[in-house]
């Protein structure tokens, strides 16, 4: 199948912490835990860091974030994927620069330094850990047709993608996922909502990150949200 690539928005919610070491002194650095962590740790001794928030002083521009990245990792020779994104932790938003492909958490304050010296103003440090939160980005998908309205990411391991036919509410996604989880013999997978702009318009799906993966237990997935939409 021919890759397809699309601009769109993943929400979802994560704990998050706050790194304290390994990055610019005085500065905001959020990391987003992979919920498998404890299934990826058994195939490698390194701890690498999944998803790292550089959290700004103003919002930023979805088309510079995209063009220094391409410009870093032409001059540096790294592949990182970077995205918009803002997070909520209770009444408060915050902006911020979401970038994957850091391979050791020692590399994150000079990857950090190549986006202040492209002009990047980051917001003074904080410290928290294991905090709930709502995380929006606004990213690129690289993704390949497994079957009718089921996808696979291109960009990064375990991770899938599902069209649903209506859209729904942060809230309402929250209520059917529980229901879901709550009567299946099957808990291993974690899911997002989001949207694509494909052909003028707006496209509803769900973001899956299954390690075990089969296209029977993600068009199951799938199957069992519709059957909730209607």
């Amino acid at each position: 199948m021919a890759s397809l690539e699309y601009v769109g928005k993943i929400i979802k919610q994560e704990n998050i912490d706050t790194v304290d070491e390994n990055k610019i002194p005085r500065t905001f650095v959020i990391n987003v835990p992979n919920p498998f962590n404890s299934y990826y740790s058994r195939f490698t001794d390194i701890k690498k860091p999944d998803s790292i928030i550089f959290v700004t002083k103003t919002p930023n521009s979805f088309e510079k974030i995209l063009r220094v990245t391409a410009a870093i990792n032409e001059k540096y020779n790294l592949s990182l994927d970077s995205a918009k994104c803002e997070v909520t932790i209770g009444s408060r938003k915050l902006n911020g620069i979401r970038v994957k492909g850091i391979n050791r958490y020692t590399e994150i304050e000079q990857i950090q330094q190549y986006y202040k010296d492209a002009g990047y103003d980051f917001a003074k440090s904080e410290k928290f850990k294991d905090t709930d939160s709502l995380i929006r980005i606004n990213r690129f998908f690289d993704i390949e047709k497994l079957a009718e309205g089921v996808f696979k990411s291109n960009m990064e391991q375990d991770v899938y993608y599902v069209t649903i036919s209506k859209y729904i509410t942060w809230e309402e996604f929250r209520k059917i996922t529980f229901e879901i989880k709550n009567n299946s013999s099957d808990k291993s997978y974690d899911v997002a909502k989001g949207i694509v702009y494909i052909d003028g318009g707006i496209k509803e799906f769900l973001r899956i990150v299954k390690p075990k993966f089969s296209l029977e237990s993600i068009q199951l997935i799938k199957d069992r949200f519709e059957q909730k939409l209607h």
